[in-house]
């Protein structure tokens, strides 16, 4: 290990630090894989950012933060953010704290109810399966500008996968699909998350997997 890997904290390290650092309890199931990220992703990305940048470092702690709450089952152990004090919520809409993020997950609270994807419908695990399978060589997200440093941290970003997956009853098409935002985030001194406000149009998404036609919402 550098001296300069021991004098970063361990959540500005990367995925992969952070994943062989835990222990195996930590993890809902298994330790997630992310090898697609490192053979698939560098060829679909739009950017390059310089080892170091504040966009290579928003970049790297939101991908840890998304990790941890896509795998790791106790907020306690999210070492991205200060779990105590986290929120995060999209377009305005009720903030929900870490707990909450991780009883439901990132995917039903990011997305919500929608003409075609119902959250209210949707487990953790169902919400998860729901968009593997719709991408399953991978899902993926990158930095493309930070426009205000910390505290107050404001980025824009792009999320993309190639439809090859069947998407609740709808048929894949092969086409990339992508959708942008922006982000507002604020955190401490050494980058540990408290709050996450993101701002996109969840439409651009779900309407490609859904061939335009609203899904239907089970009865309770």
């Amino acid at each position: 290990m550098t001296a300069e890997a021991i004098d970063t904290p361990l959540h500005l390290q990367g995925r992969d630090a952070v994943i062989a650092a835990a222990a195996p309890e930590d993890w809902r199931e298994n330790a997630p894989d992310y090898h697609l990220s490192k053979t698939v992703m560098p060829g679909q990305r739009t950017t390059d950012h310089a080892e170091g940048s504040l966009e290579a470092i928003v970049e790297q702690l939101v991908q840890v933060f998304e990790m941890e709450v896509s795998h790791k089952k106790d907020p306690a152990k999210w070492l991205s953010v200060v779990a105590e004090h986290y929120r995060g919520r999209v377009n305005g809409l009720a903030w929900q704290d870490a707990e909450e993020f991780a009883r439901i997950g990132s995917y039903n609270i990011l997305i919500g109810d929608n003409p075609y994807y119902q959250a209210d419908d949707e487990t953790f695990e169902s919400s998860h399966k729901v968009f593997h399978t719709a991408f399953p060589n991978g899902f993926y997200w990158e930095v493309l500008e930070v426009l205000a440093g910390p505290p107050t941290v404001t980025f824009k970003w792009r999320h993309w996968g190639t439809y090859e997956g069947e998407y609740k009853g709808h048929q894949p098409t092969g086409e990339v699909i992508e959708f942008y935002g922006m982000t507002v985030a604020r955190v401490t001194e050494d980058l540990r998350i408290l709050e996450l406000e993101h701002f996109y149009d969840n439409n651009q998404l779900l309407g490609p997997l859904a061939h335009g036609c609203p899904v239907a919402h089970d009865a309770k």
